[in-house]
């Protein structure tokens, strides 16, 4: 499909169209949250601090069966500008933070489309949506997101596979085995109705890969939490990109070491050495 044919101007008419949500962190959401991350005391009273990321399980689209997409996603519209491509994945994003949720805090989420922007690649037509979440609490403002999505054409199973480099070495590095359990509950968590998470012959025959799908912002999740163990609290800035897909069906390491700039640099890798996600972590 052709810059042209994507119709660059009318998906640009939706920049500044903006929505608001509404949500509680809930002791039942968290403790579903902290049991997919594995924690072995996932109850917290209410008060308590809220994990790192929570905002991820915050106020989801939540449509009905009808108006649901072959794919799982919500049929195009609303929000978001009606993408002529039929694939939709999560790019990356930055997280800057202002303080931290608390169990029981009701949590507003206004999101505004920022930028619209066509690009081509190796593997053809691209369309990149910037979507900015800013959250807001009792106290005030907590934590703002740039999400960045990307639309694509069905992959051509003809060309040739991307090269994608291998992960560096690790100061530190812990493993996790990417099973469809954990990639089931953290769909149900964030109400992430994506097939290529849970539907295998979906994920491989209608979207081109080779099994399920890690999703990114449980990688991004764990990177975050991994930057703020290591350094004895959370970063204030977190940026973080997709470079190749991780599959399910074996290990996968959360990695970190020492940046340049006195941060952290954080990235995941597949079983096989390839880089699948990479981020910053900063504390000034």
């Amino acid at each position: 499909m052709s810059d042209a044919a994507l119709d660059v101007d009318h998906l640009r008419q939706w920049i500044g169209r903006t929505a608001t949500a509404q949500d509680t962190v809930s002791p039942r959401l968290v403790a579903g949250y902290l049991a997919v991350l594995n924690d072995p005391n996932p109850e917290r009273d209410l008060g308590d601090l809220a994990p790192l990321a929570i905002h991820w399980c915050l106020a989801p689209e939540t449509r009905p069966m009808s108006q649901l997409g072959l794919d799982g996603h919500p049929k195009r519209g609303g929000l978001l500008p009606p993408v002529p491509l039929p694939h939709r994945m999560w790019a990356g994003g930055r997280i800057d933070s202002f303080g931290r949720f608390r169990v029981g805090d009701v949590i507003t989420r206004t999101s505004t489309v920022q930028d619209v922007t066509v690009k081509t690649g190796r593997s053809g037509t691209l369309c990149f949506v910037a979507v900015d979440h800013a959250f807001v609490g009792p106290k005030g403002p907590i934590l703002t997101e740039r999400h960045d999505i990307v639309y694509r054409a069905p992959r051509d199973p003809n060309a040739p596979a991307p090269a994608v480099p291998n992960a560096p070495k690790a100061h530190w590095s812990y493993s996790v085995m990417a099973d469809p359990v954990l990639l089931f509950r953290y769909s149900a968590i964030t109400f992430n109705g994506h097939r290529i998470h849970y539907d295998r012959n979906h994920a491989i025959t209608s979207e081109g890969y080779t099994g399920l799908v890690v999703h990114g912002p449980l990688q991004a999740t764990m990177m975050l939490e991994y930057a703020a163990q290591l350094r004895g609290n959370p970063p204030k800035t977190f940026t973080f990109r997709g470079v190749s897909p991780m599959m399910d069906g074996a290990a996968f390491t959360v990695n970190a070491a020492t940046a340049t700039d006195g941060g952290l640099d954080l990235w995941t890798a597949a079983a096989d050495g390839r880089l699948c996600m990479q981020a910053q972590a900063n504390w000034d």
